[in-house]
């Protein structure tokens, strides 16, 4: 044979054998890929043959499936639209899950390990194996409370957050994002039209599939001094201790001096600890920051939950939706040496320091409890298909303890003092015991400033029972009282709802 022929020969048996390899890939790593792909059309109908289980809270169901007339036998529904659509998320055909119907999938769809009983009691049976069905801690009450009183705030504001949970329990009693959206449509059988639905929001310049209370990290202004308070108490300095405080404070190594809201506030050149935080005073916080260090100011709020990566809010210890981090960023020279001016504007909540309000309940939260801070969580049970057994009830457990119960008393009776008797009395409730901290934040150079309020409610006997966060994005004036009115509100839908305390 020619030595043409010989290399034509050797080519052929090279791609017969990448072929052949290739085939091996496919059927032997490949094959179970492929067979659960959601682009699989023979496993969607497959899936939909199935009942997917309910997504309840208190009583009422959030998200059913309905029989269909279809090749698809059953297609999700989103009672509630776009109240619950950033907890529940969404079960598209051939787009991606997300939220809790994403996290808690296995068990909705009745595939879950811990419905195996199940599948093997209908196999004799001849039924079809129904989902499992999920309970969440939601108060319906406070869920209704928080999106309407978001949507129709009184300074105009179109994006914004708002989420409440039980400071003894973590149970989130309530999640909203502002601006939402309907599910509805993207869960629909027709793959077109919920891919048009689904990029229409994608498009939205609003960002509405973002989930604002778990994911989104801005400065959060005053409300940040709580963390530098509990620093301060542990270092040597008493609620009634009087701080450098004054009309302005320009750092070392800066040119820009640090003024008080307006000039009533602390122009004295002292004022007590509790003074200062029922003020808000600003000079005296960043002298405070400045006189602590940035090793002490950051590493109280990384023991309140600053700079944590993994948290997630689902199920108890497992999956849910991911929480962003938030930061303290630096404060520091760089030759590692504290930096004055960003130590100062870091203490009073502005610089690089960013926050989510999942992070700014914690903080009230962990205060109203103590100085417990209780791992943050949706799902409170699991229910088989037919609802008699209980596969899973959530335990709630400590996540950390970032004060001491003697300084989360210290930092109540400030956070009280502030509702009582400085700005945050719109959040008062009658009956109950309010704690909170306003915050206003400076967003940009040509855009109005962060409203923010963090807070919580004690019953007459002392115990908590909700803490929250409200932050109205680029609200400007007014857009802390708002918060704080706004925030008093769903507590007292917590307070009124026994099923989501």
């Amino acid at each position: 044979m020619n030595a043409p022929l010989r290399r034509v020969g050797v080519v052929v048996i090279v791609m017969f054998g990448l072929l052949f390899a290739n085939l091996n890939w496919i059927q032997a790593y490949k094959a179970d890929e492929y067979r659960t792909s959601d682009y699989n059309g023979r496993v969607q109908v497959a899936e939909y043959k199935r009942k997917r289980g309910n997504i309840e809270a208190g009583g009422t169901a959030l998200a059913v499936s309905k029989e269909t007339d279809g090749e698809l036998t059953f297609q999700r529904s989103y009672p509630g639209g776009a109240k619950y659509a950033h907890v529940l998320g969404y079960k598209p055909v051939n787009l991606a899950d997300t939220g809790i119907e994403k996290s808690e999938n296995d068990f909705l769809a009745g595939t879950s390990d811990q419905l195996i009983a199940d599948r093997i009691k209908d196999m004799f049976t001849g039924d079809q194996t129904a989902g499992g069905n999920v309970l969440l801690t939601l108060s319906p009450r406070a869920q209704d409370a928080a999106y309407d009183q978001l949507r129709n705030n009184n300074v105009g504001v179109k994006k914004g957050a708002a989420i409440a949970i039980d400071p003894r329990t973590g149970a989130v009693q309530a999640l909203v994002s502002m601006p939402s959206f309907d599910p509805n449509p993207l869960v629909g059988h027709n793959s077109s039209e919920a891919a048009a639905a689904y990029n229409e929001l994608e498009q939205n310049a609003a960002r509405p599939l973002r989930n604002r209370a778990l994911a989104e990290v801005l400065p959060p202004g005053s409300t940040f001094k709580i963390v530098v308070a509990a620093a301060a108490l542990e270092n040597g300095i008493g609620k009634n201790t009087n701080i450098p405080a004054g009309p302005s404070y320009t750092p070392p190594t800066s040119g820009q001096s640090i003024t008080n809201a307006v000039p009533s506030i602390c122009p004295q050149s002292q004022v007590t600890l509790m003074k200062a935080v029922t003020d808000s005073c600003n000079t005296g916080f960043a002298k405070l920051g400045v006189q602590l260090g940035p090793d002490v100011i950051k590493e109280k709020a990384r023991q309140f939950g600053f700079e944590q990566e993994d948290l997630t809010v689902g199920r108890l210890g497992e999956g849910g939706h991911g929480v962003a981090a938030s930061r303290t960023g630096s404060m520091e020279n760089p030759d590692g040496g504290a930096d004055p001016a960003a130590l100062a504007q870091s203490s009073i909540g502005q610089r690089d320091v960013r926050m989510t309000p999942l992070e700014g309940a914690m903080i009230a939260a962990s205060v109203a409890n103590n100085g417990s801070q209780m791992r943050p969580y949706l799902v409170r049970q699991l229910l088989a298909p037919d609802r008699t057994t209980v596969y899973d009830t959530a335990k709630p457990r400590e996540l950390r303890r970032p004060v001491s119960s003697q300084v989360a008393a210290d930092l109540r009776d400030m956070m009280v003092s502030v509702v009582e008797n400085g700005t945050g009395r719109n959040a008062r409730i009658n009956g109950y015991t309010v704690g909170g901290k306003t915050g206003t934040a400076q967003s940009a150079p040509d855009r109005p400033d962060h409203g923010w309020f963090i807070g919580f409610a004690l019953d007459s006997d002392g115990n908590p029972v909700s803490a929250v966060c409200v932050v109205l994005e680029e609200a400007g004036s007014g857009g802390s009282a708002e918060a704080a009115r706004i925030a008093g509100q769903i507590m007292r839908a917590a307070i009124a709802d026994p099923g989501g305390r």
